[in-house]
């Protein structure tokens, strides 16, 4: 192994692994260390990875990919205690010209880290960074690793959620407990006929399912169909569960979903095969680290780049390691200057991209809800009662259903409430 590398880049999930394959195909000298055994093998996965970010990378993908399910519809459900409002949408596009697909990381990442090695880059498995090294004026300019130092004209740090290497840079402090959300997830075996026939699939289609309410808990669960697995889980945020006056373990709250009676028959018949748990960035763009200095860019979750609101982070953590790629190669063409006024391209990427577009639009939304608890508690119960009266059938007129729910409506939260709940939602979500 050569003392230095052109590039250096800590961790091999995708947003490690697009930004090697960005610079390697450049014919830039890039190391990846990866401190798992392979790429993915620390990964908690249980949700979907976009196909055009991956195809921008990787042309044509899924042809050798290890892809599960392409996902044909997605569902939203509103929890109430023994009931669940749903919004669905299917649509045959989503085959054609397929948008997502289930993944396991594990398996999707190794993959992944494999083209970027075909594209040039060198890839070392069992090493932990350790921390930045510096020139005398302050530059970053390699990292040290439990297997000794590397030096580099730049490093692209991609570690996740903690993100040691940027914290002992001086990007960022010690995370708050709002600003994370701990996820769990199992996955259950259950036969390739049993999932298409439980969720009226066929072939390779599959579902993605989001759930919210029920509980005071700020939480948000999944299910997602694999090919012959269902992965399901929970994401909550840390400070909510260390408050919670019930459950304040995430496993709490998974088991209280998992009896729920629109969630258990989902679950029947199939066998547990696999318990995992990882930490997620959910503070959104307010709370954005700096995102590059001399002679190192921040990629993926070490950069805080997750939208809760539509459980997007991997396409975010695609893009941005490929833009950190980019950032280098136009680096290594103006000279060598690896400056943070050259790399400061980086942020003007992600700006000009629907990545922090999209987490700027709704940066006030992770807050708005967390004061509105009432959003994931009080209007899923409300909804679910409403529709139940709204569907009953007892010998009354509708009049006086439709009297009872508006009174019911107005009990609860009151005019003035549902007013400023209206505005709220629309400042925050929609205008």
């Amino acid at each position: 192994m050569p003392e230095k590398f052109e590039v250096v880049v800590i961790g091999a999930g995708p947003a490690g692994a697009a930004a090697a394959i960005t610079t390697s195909k450049a014919g830039m000298n890039t190391l990846v260390l990866e401190r798992g055994d392979f790429s993915g093998a620390k990964n908690m996965f249980g949700g979907l990875v976009f196909s055009k970010p991956t195809a921008e990378i990787i042309p044509e993908f899924w042809k050798t990919a290890p892809i599960e399910r392409k996902i044909i519809e997605h569902q939203y459900w509103l929890l109430s205690e023994e009931s669940h409002v749903q919004i669905s949408h299917r649509n045959q596009k989503f085959i054609r010209d397929f948008n997502s697909f289930t993944a396991f990381r594990a398996r999707f990442d190794r993959w992944f880290a494999s083209q970027a090695e075909a594209a040039g880059a060198t890839l070392v498995t069992k090493t932990t960074a350790t921390g930045v090294l510096m020139d005398s004026s302050g530059r970053i300019n390699g990292v040290s690793t439990d297997r000794g130092d590397i030096n580099s004209d730049v490093v692209i740090t991609c570690d996740g959620a903690n993100s040691l290497i940027a914290k002992g840079a001086g990007l960022h402090n010690e995370w708050k407990p709002e600003d994370i959300a701990i996820g769990v997830k199992e996955t259950y075996s259950l036969p390739k006929d049993k999932i298409e026939d439980r969720f009226n699939i066929r072939g390779d289609e599959g579902v993605a399912l989001m759930i919210y309410g029920g509980r005071e808990e700020e939480y948000a669960g999944f299910l997602y169909t694999n090919k012959d697995t269902i992965s399901f889980g929970i994401g909550a945020i840390m400070s909510d569960l260390a408050k919670s006056k019930s459950y304040n373990m995430p496993m709490q709250v998974l088991e209280w979903l998992k009896k729920h009676p629109s969630i258990k028959p989902l679950l029947e018949g199939a066998s547990l095969r696999e318990y995992t748990a990882h930490l997620i960035p959910e503070g959104g763009y307010n709370k954005i680290p700096p995102l590059y200095t001399d002679g190192m860019m921040v990629c993926g979750d070490a950069a805080m780049l997750v939208n809760a609101l539509n459980w997007e982070g991997t396409n975010f953590a695609m893009f941005s390691g490929r833009f950190a790629g980019q950032t280098a190669i136009a680096a290594k063409k103006s000279g060598g200057n690896f400056s943070a006024s050259q790399l400061a391209k980086y942020q003007a990427y992600l700006e000009n991209s629907f990545v922090l577009k999209d987490l700027k639009k709704f940066r006030d939304v992770p807050h708005f809800i967390s004061s509105h608890k009432h959003f994931l508690t009080l209007y899923p119960e409300l909804m679910n009662d409403l529709l139940y009266r709204f569907f009953e059938v007892d010998g009354r007129p509708k009049e006086e259903h439709l009297n009872e729910m508006k009174k019911e409506l107005y009990s609860k939260r009151g005019r003035i409430g549902l007013i400023k709940d209206a505005i709220g939602l629309y400042r925050k979500v929609l205008s």
